[in-house]
Parts: structure tokens; C-alpha cells; sequence
């Protein structure tokens, strides 16, 4: 039961009246809170500020004998199945399960008392996960369970909620408000007379909870996890058969789901694993689903009209219509696929028999081309594949052709694989929302024969002509064809033949016979087949779903099972074996266990659920199963991951040469003038090498020949790199897990941080401040003895939490190490080239030029590159006759990259679209800033960008638990975002510079979903 909103004075005396009669038939004082219900009275019992249990008061007039049964229900469940939270019946002084008392007015009331069961009711619950509703289903079937065997004249009673009355409905529909609606609520009650009653009223009946809505299930999240913490409110109980309680459930389970389906089947999946379900229960699941949504929303309008102002019996209205006008015209076949499937059956009641009788006769079917297939070259379309399209987003088809064409090596024929997921469906009907990195369709649910256009194609066996039609939309079948076909036995399959030429549809009529080995069709070209290289699509079918030629082709990798058990791998009627067609699959099940055999555990994967990648593209990232990725995390490929022009630049200097800084080639000066022109004169010299790492430590090699000290000043929490000098200049590693604190040559300052560190933002001062400790650090060093070789620090400090340190830092700090002679190095691997938008350097937003700037991983887009740019007169010091080389830095293939790095930034206006972009994904962040206590700041410049999330804004306790969820529920809603700072609090957001206000908006609004759930409240 729900808390009641704020009370008026008639419920505050109702409430007295209340505590006076729990206090003399139960002996407990106590305070009362109403609770919602739509015919009797409810109250929370509150003792010494806890609710402890529920004072049930029945409506005058109330039958005895709906209380006995709920009394009696509840103690058989105890006792035959302890396993069911459910409320205990807590008796009177008198040792009655209820007893009757007046009410305020003289009217009797039947009052009963139950234990109150923790946690807050589903509807109220986020995320409803897959993993929470398959342990509802468990716990249903455990209840269902032990209340077979109990009987009560009760559950013989007539109630308006009983599945098996769902006609009432249709002497009703016309009260529901538009014309659609009410279409929609008439063919499911159409459906439910047509056939459905009378296979219900054919199964076996047994006490049921028969309300299992969103309201009378609770759940516990106070462990982080979502549990079902108890089944309440037993009121309409009856006799009926059981699939009717799971039907009932699963009307409430598919409400607000983005893939209901699959919510669905983690239900029955659930239910299934405690009490097996039989074959028809599952059939008949879908369309009770759908009618217990139909009653409820014409239940629904009927009180609407009576009681327009009530919003208790609406609550459901609006979800259960947005499922029923999305959802009630799914093909019953591939629901019911789905949860045969998740109950481990074959997916179509016609699979054994049919796919019995075409593996019998493997071997013996026509030859579609008039030869035998096996031997010939298979195609690789996957995701990973050589054929691939370089743009995921958009097909290229005399690329796909010239791919093909080099994976045949000269054959005239060759196949291509049956559940291949590929990327070559770039087409918005393969999406299922416009936004380019929404799920889509890639799972290839048919084999393909690559052949020239004209060939003729031949039915493998006979059948009759079921459709055929020309389909020209751009990467649609063209001509197509379906042959119905029917066993000896009188099992029906279909196949169908995709990417014909046109003239299928005067070669074909439906219902015309086909005989084996006769000629059906030709080979369409790309102009008649949907715009394709010519081949066959062939797809072996169960069912059409209604849909004539209008067979999907491709699934999403979610909902492949479902598909691929009604549309299996047809290579038998090739007379082909099925390992011949069938897809090589990668999944991280495998690689993972392999991962773990060979490298260290100390070589962390992201996400507590690994992904596995195969593609990128730009600011997206494919799994192996086709699944897009928004990758809102990883700064290394700068202007994007597998940029066309960056892949274009390597792959023609890999053609040319690549080697060394020994030898002259024009590309390395080229690459010099460039990046030197973005810097200040004074810094001129360039040093290349392969990484951040390397750069770092040659940055240190650099300002000891310089300044003939060791002695080195780092920011605390700071991040350089992976070499042992590296790692003595980074507190982030010396400090952490396995770390061995500071050499005694380096001295580590406090974070600039205007938010947790001691000098706030506010404070006009705090960048004067902070540099103070850059001061004290130096007067240790000379208090030593010693002197200072360097100050060394991520201008922004991005292991540190996405840190803007406050004006005037810099500056201050600098003075403070050149006057005693010291190097300042700015290490702008994470914030250079552009990156927060209003400058080309973090070092520039402070108005100071350092001594040293050290380059690395985004400056290749993920080639191993680095760079150290200095002044002439720290080169010179440097130049002490040992030579310096790195045999990969400065190559010329690494040269030419970062050349088309900087050349990419400049003409497709990065710098200006970093700045845009994160202009407005800031301002959306400090919108949710507003709405949620969880987040205490919000920071960044341009695409630099932290969320600092915290549980006392007082004491700004961090929120570490909630950082590592969000990051974790944002995988799943396949965006890509990390978290960092030394309590692991802040979320950071540092995605290609190609990212768009259209990819900031898609994770503002994830973010703000995942914001809303459970774990995130504070």
C-alpha cells in the first residue's frame, strides 16, 4: 500500500478513531498513516517511529468470508512455503484472525492486522531490472506452488478481475476516449472470444493471487541491489488456471520497459525454473498479457467517468497504453519464440519436426544454381571483417562491391554467413530510433550466395508461391519471393528469396506451384535488388508472421534468439553442412577466460560487466555482435576513433616507408613546424617519442642537464606515465595500492581544487593559496640543501578529478620555481590540441608558458606517439654529447599521422565544436546538478569534463558507490563514460572531439534516467 497524501481533518479523526481500536482489540498504541486503496481503509502502524504493521479496515457491508480467505491463504503460504515473503496475520487478544467493531458512524467494520514487510512497492522501483523480475517470476511460481492443494468457497466468487470474464470489456469500449484506443482494446477482446477463452477454460484451475500489479509487489534496494522484499494485498483471490497469475504479472512487468519482450521472458524464465510451464500455458501468456492491459485500461475509463478526479484507479492508465499502442500488434509467434527460447525449447512449436525432416533429406535437395556449393569461398561481412563498410553509418556500395569481390579471389561463387552480425545495414529503418547510435539491426538471419546478376536461381524442393513483390527502397529486397512448402507429415516452413530482379513479379503468382530444381527468378543487379552486391538473400522460415514477403532479413542482437529460433540456418536445403554457413562468433565468454590465462590481474578491464570491441568509428564503438557504442570516455583517438582521413594518411605512408629519425624525410619537419606553430616562440625544440610515459621521463632528463638538479615538485594525485621515473613523479601510483610512497627526490604539493580542496572556488585568493604550497615545497627542498630541478603537473589534473585549478595558480607557481632556478613542465597529454574549447593548451588559460611541454597518446589518434617541445636553450643544455634516439619516435609514419591530426582538427573546426559541445553538455549537467542531491559539482572546459558526486554537501562525503553505478548502468545503456579522482567519485567525460550536441543530449538524457534510480537517492 501507498502512503496516502497530506490528510484532512475528517481522515485525522478516522486515524484517532483507528489508533483507539488496534489499542483495544490488540493491545498496541501506536500512531497511524493512511495508505491508499481503492474500496476499504489501510493504515500504517507506527511504533516508536517504525512502521511495524498494516491495520486493514474493511468497507461496511464487507463479506466475512473475504477475510477468512486472505487469513487463511496467508497461514497455508507459511507453512507450505516459508520462502514467500508475504504478511503474517497477527491475531486479536482474543484470539480471532479479525474481529468487527463500529466505525465513527455506528457502522460495523471487519478490522484485521498483518506484519508490515519492508522496501517500497515496484511501481515505485528503478531500474526494474531483468535480473529483479526473473526473481519475481522464481517467487511466483514458489507461491503458486504452496497454494495448490488450498481451498476456500471464496475463491468461487465472480469478480470483474478474473481473466476468464475479459468479455465484459467489450459492452464498455466505446467510454474509451479516441478512435485508435479503442480499436486496439476491440481486437484483443476480439481475440480473447475468438478461441482464447476456451483454451484457458481447458486448463486446470488452482488458488491464485490473481493481482500481482506493480502496486502489491515490494522491493528492497537498501543493500544496492534490488530484491523482492514481499507479495501483498490478497484481496482478489480466486480459483483459477495459473497462467493466469504469470499473465497478470507480465501485464506489469512490460509497463515502462525499453525492450518488453525481453522483460517478459526474464519473468517466465523465472517463474519457469521453479514450476515448469507447459507448451500452451506459454502460448496463451502474450495474449492474456495483452487482455489484462485491455481490461485495465477500460476499467480505467469506466471509473474515469464516475470518479474523474480519483487517481488511484488510473494509476497504470497512461504506461499500459503506451505498451498496448506500441506493443499490441507484435507478431504472437515471436513472442512466444522469445519465452520458448528463455525456457530453453526449441523456439516454434513446428521446429523439431520440421528441422527433423530437412536434416533427413540433406543432401538430396535441388541445387539452386545448378551445382555443388561445397568448397566455395566464404565471405566475412562481420563486424570485424575485411568487408566490412569504412563508414558503419553509411554503405558505400561500390566498396562493399570491390570487398566482396577481393574475398571471392576470382570465383564466380561465394557464401555468405547465416547470424553473422555486420554493419553494412546503415539504412534508418535498420535503427529503431533516428539517433544514429541507437540499437539497430545487424544480425544477418539468412545465408547469402554471392553470384553474378542474371544467374538463375531454382526452388531446392517443392512448394506453392506464398507472396512475391518488388520491394525498391534503398537496401530492401528488391525482388523477393516466399515458396510455402509442407512435410509429409503436414508441418508447413517457408523460404524466401531475396535481391531477384524485377521480373520476379510476372515470373510469380501467388498460389502457383513450384516444383524442385525449376527456375524461379534471376540474380538482380544492384539497380533492381535494393541496391546491393548481386546475391541471394535465402531464408529458411517457420512462419511469416503474417507479413507476406516482409520477412526481417536482420535482428537485433538482443532479440536474435527469438528470430533465429523462428528463422533457422537453412544450409541443409543448400545441401550444405550448417558449420559451412554459420557464423564465427567471438564472445566475451570466451576471450575473457583467455584474457585471464595469459596477462596479469593487475591489467584491469572496465565495467564490472566487460565489453567486448571489434570497431570503431568516430565517437562510436561496435561490439562484437554489431551493438553501438557512445563513447563519451576515451580522449586517445582525438578527432575520433579509425577517422577516414587518419586511416587514409597510414595506410598511404605505410605503402611508402616507415622508419627512423636517422635518415631525413620531409614529414618529420612538416609535423615540427605544425605543432610548434600552436605554441609560444620560445618553445621550438621538438623531441618525438612513442608515448606519454616516454615523454615524461625525457621531460625529466631534460631539466636536470638543464638546471644540474634532481630534486622534483609533482601535484598530489597526478598521473605521468607507466616507466619507474614516471611512476616516482605520479603520487596517483606511489600513493595508491601496492604504491611505495615518494623517492625522496620528488615533493608532492596539494591538488589545486576549488571544490575539495582547503581553498574554495569563492575565495578571490585560493590560486595564490595554493601556489603558497608550490612555495613551502621549494623552501623544504633548500631547507635540504638541495636544489629544485622541475615542477611537474597536468595543467588540468585529470586523474586528480577533472580539475580546473583557480586563476592565477600558475602564474604564481612558476614564479615561485624559476626563481629558484627550476624547470616548469606542463604535461598536456590529456588537455592539448584542443580539447577544452576556449584554447589549444590548458597552460594558455592561465596566461604562463612553461618550460617544457610533454605531448602524448591523442596526438596520433591511437598511434603510439609522443612529444616533448622546449626551448632552444634547454635543448642546448641537453645536448651533452650522449646521443638521444628512440627508435619509433618520430617515425615517419607516426609523423604523417600526427600531421593529419592537427590538419583534421583545424579544417573540421574541432577546437570551436569541443567548446560548443561541452558548453552544452555542461549547462545540461548543472540542470540534473539542480535536481539531484548526489551531484556537488560540475566542472570542465569544452570536452574536459567532471562530475563530482558526493552524499553530504556539508562534509562533501564522497559518493563512490554511486559513481560506479551510474558508470556501470551507463554501459548498459551502451554509453562510455569512466570515473576518476583520488576517492573515485567523479565521473569523467572525455569523448572524441567529434562528438555533437546530438550525442551530448542522448547521455544527458540516459544520465538523467539513471539518475532517477534507486541506488542514486541519496
Amino acid at each position: 500500500m501507498r502512503e496516502a497524501s497530506p490528510m484532512c481533518p475528517v481522515q485525522v479523526a478516522n486515524q484517532t478513531w483507528w489508533e483507539n481500536v488496534l489499542l483495544e482489540h490488540y493491545g498496541i498504541q501506536a500512531s497511524l498513516t493512511p495508505l491508499d486503496g481503492e474500496y476499504d481503509l489501510n493504515f500504517a502502524v507506527h511504533q516508536d517511529g517504525r512502521r511495524t504493521h498494516v491495520l486493514k479496515v474493511m468497507r461496511p457491508g464487507c463479506e466475512t468470508s473475504l477475510i477468512e480467505v486472505q487469513c487463511q491463504a496467508l497461514d497455508h503460504i507459511a507453512q507450505h512455503g516459508p520462502e514467500v515473503v508475504v504478511p503474517r496475520v497477527v491475531k486479536a487478544r482474543d484470539g480471532s484472525r479479525f474481529v468487527s467493531t463500529p466505525d465513527q458512524d455506528g457502522e460495523e467494520r471487519l478490522v484485521w492486522l498483518i506484519t508490515n514487510l519492508p522496501g517500497r512497492v515496484y511501481a515505485q522501483t528503478s531500474p526494474q531490472t531483468h535480473s529483479l523480475l526473473r526473481e519475481i517470476g522464481a517467487t511466483l511460481a514458489m507461491m503458486d506452488r504452496a497454494l495448490e492443494g488450498f481451498t476456500h468457497p471464496a475463491l468461487g466468487r465472480d469478480i470483474k478481475w478474473d481473466l476468464r470474464r475479459s468479455g465484459w470489456i467489450q459492452d464498455a469500449t466505446d467510454l474509451i476516449d479516441g478512435a485508435g484506443r479503442r480499436e486496439i482494446v476491440e481486437r484483443i477482446v476480439a481475440a480473447f472470444d475468438d478461441g482464447l477463452l476456451g483454451r484457458l477454460n481447458a486448463l486446470p484451475t488452482t488458488a491464485i493471487h490473481n493481482d500481482i500489479n506493480d502496486y502489491n509487489m515490494l522491493v528492497d534496494a537498501s543493500t544496492g541491489e534490488s530484491r523482492l522484499s514481499g507479495i501483498i494485498d490478497f484481496g482478489d483471490m480466486i480459483d483459477a488456471p495459473v497462467i493466469a497469475e504469470l499473465a497478470i504479472a507480465g501485464a506489469y512487468a512490460v509497463l515502462g520497459q525499453e525492450r518488453p519482450v525481453a522483460a517478459l521472458a526474464a519473468l517466465v524464465a523465472g517463474y519457469d525454473s521453479v514450476r515448469p510451464l507447459s507448451d500452451e500455458e506459454l502460448a496463451l501468456l502474450f495474449p492474456l498479457v495483452l487482455t489484462r492491459l485491455a481490461v485495465s485500461v477500460t476499467n480505467s475509463a469506466i471509473v474515469k467517468r464516475e470518479k474523474p478526479d480519483d487517481p488511484y484507479v488510473t494509476i497504470s492508465e497512461q504506461p499500459a497504453w503506451a505498451f498496448l499502442e506500441a506493443n499490441s500488434s507484435l507478431a504472437p509467434d515471436l513472442v512466444l519464440a522469445c519465452l520458448r527460447v528463455t525456457c530453453g525449447r526449441a523456439g516454434h512449436p513446428r521446429s523439431d519436426a520440421v528441422m527433423g525432416w530437412i536434416e533427413s533429406h540433406r543432401g538430396r535437395f535441388a541445387s539452386m544454381f545448378g551445382r555443388n556449393l561445397d568448397g566455395i569461398p566464404v565471405i566475412d561481412l562481420s563486424v570485424a571483417g575485411p568487408a566490412s563498410p569504412r563508414n558503419p553509418f553509411d554503405l558505400d556500395a561500390d566498396d562493399l562491391d570491390d570487398a566482396v569481390a577481393e574475398a571471392m579471389g576470382g570465383a564466380d561463387i561465394a557464401l555468405g554467413r547465416y547470424g553473422e552480425p555486420r554493419l553494412i545495414y546503415t539504412g534508418p529503418e535498420f535503427r529503431k530510433a533516428p539517433y544514429a547510435g541507437s540499437h539497430r539491426r545487424t544480425v544477418h538471419i539468412a545465408v547469402d550466395v554471392f553470384v553474378d546478376a542474371g544467374i538463375e536461381v531454382r526452388a531446392p524442393l517443392d512448394g506453392v508461391v506464398h507472396a512475391v513483390e518488388l520491394r525498391t527502397s534503398p537496401l530492401d529486397y528488391g525482388g523477393v519471393a516466399v515458396l510455402e512448402h509442407t512435410t509429409p507429415d503436414g508441418d508447413r516452413f517457408y523460404t524466401l528469396y531475396g535481391h531477384l530482379a524485377a521480373d520476379v513479379v510476372t515470373r510469380l503468382a501467388p498460389g502457383q506451384t513450384v516444383i524442385a530444381g525449376e527456375v524461379i527468378a534471376l540474380i538482380g543487379d544492384r539497380t533492381e535488388n535494393g541496391g546491393w552486391t548481386p546475391h541471394v538473400h535465402f531464408q529458411l522460415g517457420l512462419t511469416t508472421l503474417g507479413r507476406g514477403a516482409d520477412w526481417p532479413g536482420v535482428a537485433d542482437p538482443d532479440e536474435s534468439a527469438g528470430w533465429m529460433a523462428l528463422y533457422p540456418n537453412g544450409a541443409a536445403l543448400l545441401n550444405l553442412a550448417d558449420e559451412d554457413t554459420a557464423a564465427v562468433t567471438i564472445t566475451t565468454d570466451t576471450v575473457l577466460p583467455q584474457r585471464r590465462k595469459r596477462f596479469a590481474g593487475n591489467l584491469k578491464l572496465s565495467y564490472r560487466r566487460p565489453i567486448t570491441l571489434l570497431r570503431g568509428y568516430k565517437q562510436f564503438l561496435f561490439d562484437q555482435d554489431g551493438r553501438t557504442y557512445l563513447d563519451g570516455y576515451n580522449n586517445v583517438p582525438h578527432v575520433g576513433h579509425c577517422h577516414p582521413r587518419i586511416v587514409a594518411a597510414a595506410e598511404r605512408q605505410n605503402r611508402l616507408l616507415n622508419t627512423n629519425t636517422r635518415y631525413l624525410h620531409p614529414a618529420q619537419v612538416e609535423y615540427a613546424d605544425a605543432l610548434t606553430s600552436r605554441l609560444p616562440d620560445e618553445l621550438s625544440v621538438c623531441f618525438f617519442v612513442n608515448s606519454g610515459s616516454e615523454a615524461n621521463e625525457l621531460a625529466l632528463r631534460l631539466a636536470r642537464a638543464h638546471t644540474g638538479a634532481v630534486d622534483t615538485i609533482a601535484m598530489d594525485s597526478g598521473y605521468h606515465g607507466n616507466t619507474n621515473t614516471a611512476i616516482d613523479i605520479s603520487p596517483y601510483k606511489f600513493n595508491g595500492p601496492g604504491g611505495r610512497g615518494a623517492p625522496d627526490w620528488v615533493d608532492v604539493v596539494p591538488v589545486a581544487d576549488p571544490y575539495r580542496g582547503p581553498y574554495k572556488g569563492s575565495d578571490p585568493e585560493a590560486g595564490r593559496k595554493y601556489a603558497d604550497h608550490v612555495r613551502a615545497a621549494v623552501e623544504r627542498i633548500q631547507a635540504r640543501n638541495r636544489r629544485v630541478a622541475a615542477f611537474i603537473c597536468e595543467i588540468f589534473p585529470s586523474v586528480g578529478g577533472q580539475i580546473i585549478p583557480p586563476p592565477d595558480y600558475y602564474r604564481q607557481a612558476y614564479s615561485a620555481i624559476r626563481s629558484v632556478g627550476g624547470v616548469c613542465i606542463a604535461d598536456e597529454v590529456q588537455t592539448g590540441l584542443g580539447r577544452i574549447g576556449t584554447h589549444q593548451w590548458g597552460f594558455e588559460t592561465q596566461g604562463v608558458v612553461p618550460d617544457i611541454v610533454v605531448l602524448g597518446k591523442p596526438m596520433g589518434n591511437g598511434h603510439p606517439i609522443g612529444a616533448v617541445v622546449t626551448t632552444p636553450a634547454i635543448a642546448a643544455s641537453f645536448a651533452n654529447g650522449m646521443e638521444f634516439f628512440s627508435t619509433f619516435g618520430g617515425s615517419t609514419l607516426a609523423c604523417v599521422i600526427g600531421r593529419e591530426v592537427l590538419r583534421v582538427v583545424d579544417e573540421e573546426a574541432l577546437q570551436e565544436q569541443a567548446l560548443d559541445v561541452g558548453t552544452f553538455m555542461l549547462d545540461g549537467l548543472r540542470e540534473l546538478q539542480k535536481e539531484h542531491a548526489v551531484i556537488g559539482d560540475v566542472r570542465g572546459s569544452g570536452l574536459f569534463i567532471g562530475v563530482e558526486l558526493i552524499k553530504d554537501h556539508d562534509t562533501l562525503e564522497p559518493a563512490q558507490r554511486q559513481a560506479s553505478y551510474i558508470v556501470n548502468r551507463l554501459r548498459e545503456h551502451r554509453i562510455l563514460i569512466g570515473t576518476d579522482g583520488p576517492l573515485d567519485n567523479v565521473l569523467k567525460i572525455r569523448p572524441p572531439l567529434c562528438f555533437t550536441r546530438e550525442d551530448a543530449s542522448h547521455l544527458l538524457g540516459r544520465l538523467a534516467t539513471v539518475l532517477r534510480e534507486e541506488p542514486c537517492r541519496m
